[in-house]
């Protein structure tokens, strides 16, 4: 019995060291990669914004970097629509309360491929003070090495959430009954990954 216990601790050493030596960690490219989001406006049009800092990686043991193990930050303070005073008005406690809560985060609890280049992408995002669970749809670009040797692979993410479930509570309605900034938030993250050496 004290063999056989043995030999399953040897087994779990060598698993979990085999794990160790073979798990990449890709960290994005902030440089070649972009948040983007879209919001509708009075119901008949769309404002754009961005984040401008951010952060984050990946970790994976496959090629197919469907056991991907992905945490992200985005500092709420770089949020840009090019209206200085919309800007603040989403840093305020109407939207994002950006002084008590500076950071928005994602940590995934699943990256599955379903079809060719596409995956689907699960995961926890933390907005003020709220976690929910969101998927995120997720183009694979391919992977290639750059002029200085360096290992990239790129992914495109799209998704909506609402940001009511997040806080995000502001909802003044026009004389029509529409409301002035839509509740729902489309997503577009463009990521170059590199291999970290």
């Amino acid at each position: 019995m004290k063999k056989l216990f043995s030999l399953m601790f040897v087994s779990i050493v060598l698993i979990g060291s085999s794990f160790a030596q073979t798990a990449k960690t890709w960290n994005v490219d902030k440089m070649h990669s972009g948040i983007k989001f879209t919001v509708s406006h009075l119901v008949i049009s769309e404002v754009d914004g961005s984040f401008k800092i951010f952060d984050g990686n990946m970790v994976t043991t496959k090629d197919d970097f469907s056991d991907a193990k992905i945490n992200f930050t985005v500092d709420v303070n770089s949020i840009n629509t090019d209206n200085a005073n919309r800007d603040g008005h989403l840093k305020g406690d109407d939207f994002f309360n950006a002084e008590k809560f500076p950071n928005m985060s994602f940590v995934s609890t699943s990256f599955k491929k379903k079809s060719g280049a596409m995956y689907e992408l699960v995961g926890n995002l933390t907005i003020r003070d709220v976690t929910k669970k969101v998927t995120f749809s997720v183009k694979y670009g391919g992977t290639t090495k750059d002029p200085y040797g360096n290992t990239k692979a790129g992914f495109k993410a799209t998704g909506t959430i609402n940001r009511l479930q997040y806080g995000l509570k502001w909802n003044t309605l026009t004389e029509a009954g529409g409301a002035v900034v839509g509740s729902d938030i489309d997503f577009t993250v463009n990521l170059e990954m590199a291999l970290a050496k």
